[in-house]
């Protein structure tokens, strides 16, 4: 008998990272419900290791194959087996030994290993929301023609899913996302050009990794919100905005024909939609400190600034052009965080850059999963020669 036969299993992209180790920490509080069978990480190896030996999984795959040696002395006594590279993921994601993969990895590298899981049949936490930034609608064609079932694990998202339960869609109005704002809501404009990486990753409710970080302080990551909820949620641009709720109860919003609104609130702790994601919808209990009421005196709400943070319109610009134009987007913000992180360009140039490679990059309307990946080769590239 199998020894996770009553136990779902669960495969980790990006185990070692923010969202990784939170889902690990929400199978530890339910041992006997979940057992993560695979694991998988991008340069983390030592930490990789200590995951796979504190959990024993069947087996752990580093993305760097410099690293792989290190892997493989270390796990293949204990019977785990061990590979490395981006091949190696995406063959993963067609094995027998999960059922479901959080989906924990930055950026663009989770797409093709995402869409080899739904070609699979697997069920699809999604944490990575490039995923459908990059190729929504190729992923939601994917997933009509699979059994695969995808659950949002971004907070946003599962709040609006979450809101959704038991609604008619066509009768929603409008989808109404939350933001924090960012560290920098109320710094004078004149400031940004001098903020430094640390003032930027010092989020002020969220902990979280470092990219989403700053895409949270350029408010890109709102954008990006914009568009993956076009896509899981099946709704136009027009029924879909942006709202800034500093302190980060109220995780998104729907609003009903009826002039109805349901919003869902909680604690800003990124394991409340990891246990709904992995529980298909139903709730887990944990011991953690509850939303009270002392923290829901004082909600406020106010329009993004696009002037000072003009990344949020990168959204309804990506949804109104569609093509390849997200694409183009989210690779030159990706090159552009990455050189902010090593302090490479300043905190606005990440804007300046994503669009200085929008108007040089060419557009295809209807991409393939081959022109995806071209253009994210291209416009990296071009990218990078700006930096």
């Amino acid at each position: 008998m199998n020894q996770h036969s009553n136990r779902k299993r669960i495969a980790i992209l990006g185990s070692t990272g923010s969202i990784g180790t939170q889902t690990l920490d929400v199978i530890s509080e339910h041992p006997d419900r979940f057992a993560p069978t695979l694991l998988v990480a991008g340069r983390k190896v030592d930490t990789l290791i200590q995951q796979a030996i504190r959990w024993r999984p069947e087996r752990a795959i580093i993305a760097d194959e410099t690293l792989y040696w290190k892997l493989r002395d270390a796990l293949q006594p204990l019977g785990i087996a061990t590979a490395a590279g981006q091949d190696a993921i995406n063959d993963a994601m067609e094995a027998d030994c999960f059922d479901t993969v959080v989906t924990a990895t930055v950026g663009y590298s989770g797409l093709a290993p995402t869409l080899r899981a739904i070609g699979a049949g697997k069920d699809i936490a999604l944490a990575n929301k490039e995923t459908m930034v990059v190729a929504g609608e190729l992923v939601t064609a994917a997933l009509a023609k699979s059994h695969s079932r995808l659950m949002p694990v971004d907070s946003e998202h599962s709040a609006i899913y979450q809101c959704l339960v038991g609604e008619d869609r066509s009768r929603v109005r409008r989808l109404i996302i939350t933001a924090s704002g960012g560290p920098f809501r109320t710094l004078p404009a004149e400031k940004l050009g001098s903020v430094t990486m640390r003032d930027a990753l010092k989020h002020p409710n969220w902990s979280m990794g470092a990219k989403i970080t700053i895409d949270s302080a350029t408010m890109v990551n709102k954008a990006f919100e914009i568009i993956e909820a076009r896509w899981l949620f099946d709704m136009p641009k027009e029924k879909i905005t942006a709202v800034v709720h500093p302190q980060s109860i109220v995780h998104s919003m729907v609003e009903f024909v009826d002039g109805a609104v349901k919003a869902q609130l909680g604690v800003p702790d990124m394991r409340l939609p990891i246990r709904y994601a992995l529980g298909d919808a139903r709730r887990l209990a944990t011991s953690d400190s509850p939303l009270t009421l002392d923290k829901m005196l004082n909600l406020t709400f106010e329009e993004p600034d696009t002037e000072r943070f003009p990344g949020i319109t990168l959204g309804q610009y990506a949804l109104e052009r569609g093509g390849t134009a997200a694409c183009v987007i989210n690779a030159a913000n990706e090159v552009a965080v990455a050189a902010f992180l090593h302090e490479k360009i300043g905190f606005k140039r990440i804007y300046e850059l994503i669009m200085e490679t929008l108007e040089a990059m060419p557009f295809v309307a209807a991409p393939t999963l081959d022109d995806y990946v071209t253009f994210n080769a291209e416009a990296r590239a071009f990218a990078e020669s700006k930096i």
